[in-house]
Parts: C-alpha cells; structure tokens; sequence
C-alpha cells in the first residue's frame, strides 16, 4: 500500500515533464504593437476592378481598362462573399465586399430587384432648410431617398416624427479620436431603429492620435450590427479643435487605410469616406477610387464641387429644419432610385467565417 506502482510513477512523470514544456504565461503570447502604422490587413489589388451593376453577384475574373467616371454615376458594386465578423453563425446583413470593388457605380435600369421580402416604407422628402439654395438643373429633390446625420447638438430627437419627414437613414454620432464617445449615441442608435430607419454610425477622424488607436475606440463603443450601414470615417480639417497638426497627403492617406482596413475587417463592410471640398482638394483627389464616398456640397451639386468623383451620398445642407428635432440638421441623399436603395440595403443570408 505505501509503494507505489510503475503505473502511477510513469504518470507523475509525464505530467511534470508536460508542465515544463508549457509553462509559458499570458503575457508570453500578448503580440507587440508595432510602432508605426502600416497597412496591409486588407489585400490590395494589383489592377483597378471592372465595375458590375449593384445587385449581381457573379464575380469579375478579368481585371479592364478602368473607363473616364461620368458626372452622375455611383460607387456600389461587385461581387459580395460571406463576412468574417459574426463568427459561427448565420447572420443577415449588408453586402461585403470582396477584393477591394470598384466604389460606386450608378445600376443599369435593368438591375434585378432584390428578393421578395418586406420592405422598409420610403417616405418622401418635407424637410425645409433656414438657407434654401438654388442648385440648378439637379437638386436634392431629384434624389428618392432622404437622410440625416445626427449628433449631441440635436438633443432629445422624436425618432418616428423625424422619419415620416422624409428621413428614411440615419448617420449617428459615434466617437471622436480614441477617447470620446458622444453622448446621446447609445440613445440614438437604439431609437433610431427602433423608429424603422436604416442607420449607421461614424467617427470623427483626430488627425494627432494614431489610427489604430482610434479603430479600436470605435470598435469597442459601435456594436457588429449585421443590419447597419456601414461605417464612416469623417475626415476634415477641424479649425476649432486644439489638434493643429496639418499631415502631408500621404501620411493622411496612409492613416485612412489602416483606420478603414482595421474596421471592414471587423465589421466585414468597407467604411464609407465622408469629407469637406478643402480636406478633399488636400488630400483626396484621385485617391481611394475602390471606397464610397459621402460628400459634403451645400451651394453646388457634387459634380461641380468634386468633378469625377464617384459618389454614394450627398450632404446637401447644414440648416435643415424639420419635425422631431429643435433647431438644424443636416440633410442627405442617397445617390439611386428607391429599387437602387433597395437592392443596397437587401438583407442576405451568408455563413459568417472566423
């Protein structure tokens, strides 16, 4: 009884020898932080992609000549495999894109309707705005489908009377840089959908904070929402705020690309760029052809403001009245028809993948 038997001997043994070899703590496989941003967590492509109408889904094999941009086309398109962000489960939700799509390319007429299933109701626009404009030949209300972005500054918001005003989507506030959630987000994001509209969140781009950081900040405050639109990055000189930093376009492009490659990689959309005719003529001409874009135009169409560029949504005034909100508001289109919009939106069933 108090010898004990080879069996046992040999399994003491074993173990200590298995405890030696896999002594090795949590701070031993932590991964290191590189010290200067790089990208590369989103392939790049080794020629432009061929655009395809919104709402196919076969893919492009053969890469060709990329064609002059007209001055009403658009930037959605391409084929769309299952998103990496919901893992192990089926989820319902918003495109994804594949190897870096063209952005935005207007829809042939022809362009197969989306699935049978319940849509969300349009409603027209009944907005007003405190400094009309005349934009000419082409103006907002050619546009179908309305919207709004939202933040702090528009306080305590009645949800559902903003939306039969015309305000079929939302953008809503989210962070600043990598400390600062706004405040009447949570509420917002929650009332939003509630209320019936399509919503998405952004962040305000703080040009002296690392890109990284500031991805991280928002991909711990902004829920993966199969059923939101994808994010945004708001970039734009700031002259008000105590960052005073004025980057070089390359370095403000290079920080761009490792915000968006961190967040299509998480939320498995590609983030929307949304930006301001001085940043633009800075930093943006002829860059990030494969991304949508979100343009801010209130006195010119965009096509006057940013000839060339492809675009998804046209911020078309900063003194917008309506009901369900005290005081401004900013007001938007969607650059499509409503069947456009729909088929954008359409829910589709995939197999998420870590």
């Amino acid at each position: 009884m108090r010898r004990l038997s080879a069996v046992p001997v040999l399994f003491f043994a074993c173990f200590a020898l298995a405890g030696c070899a896999s002594s090795s703590g949590p701070e031993d496989i932590v991964a290191g932080v590189a010290p200067r941003e790089t990208t590369g967590s989103i392939t790049q492509p080794v020629a432009p992609v061929p655009s395809v109408s919104v709402g196919k889904t076969s893919r492009i094999s053969t890469p060709q000549v990329r064609q002059e941009p007209q001055t009403e086309t658009l930037a959605w398109s391409g084929s769309m495999p299952a998103p990496q962000a919901f893992v192990q489960e089926t989820t319902v939700g918003m495109p994804v894109p594949s190897e870096r799509p063209v952005a935005m390319l207007v829809p042939d007429r022809s362009v197969v309707e989306a699935p049978l299933q319940r849509r969300m109701q349009i409603y027209s626009r009944r907005f007003r705005d405190a400094k009309p404009i005349n934009f000419g030949r082409v103006s907002p209300k050619d546009y179908a489908v309305h919207g709004v972005d939202v933040s702090r500054w528009q306080g305590e918001i009645d949800w559902g009377k903003l939306r039969t005003q015309g305000a079929n989507f939302a953008y809503i506030k989210a962070t600043d840089g990598g400390d600062h959630l706004d405040p009447m987000f949570k509420t917002n994001w929650r009332r939003a959908k509630e209320a019936g509209l399509k919503r998405g969140a952004y962040h305000f781009f703080y040009w002296c904070r690392t890109a990284g950081e500031q991805a991280d900040w928002f991909i711990r405050n902004v829920p993966r929402d199969p059923d939101a639109l994808p994010p945004v990055i708001d970039v734009e000189w700031n002259h008000e705020s105590s960052c005073r930093q004025r980057l070089s376009p390359k370095r403000v492009v290079e920080k761009m690309q490792v915000f968006m490659d961190k967040l299509e990689r998480y939320y498995g959309q590609r983030p929307i760029i949304y930006t301001a005719p001085d940043f633009y003529k800075d930093n943006l001409r002829g860059k990030f052809l494969d991304y949508p874009f979100w343009l801010r135009a209130v006195a010119q169409h965009p096509s006057k403001v940013y000839p060339g560029r492809k675009w998804l949504f046209w911020q078309y005034s900063g003194s917008g009245l309506s009901h369900g909100v005290d005081g401004k508001i900013d007001l938007n289109v969607f650059h499509g028809s409503v069947e456009q919009w729909h088929n954008w939106i359409s829910p589709r069933t995939t197999l998420a993948r870590n």
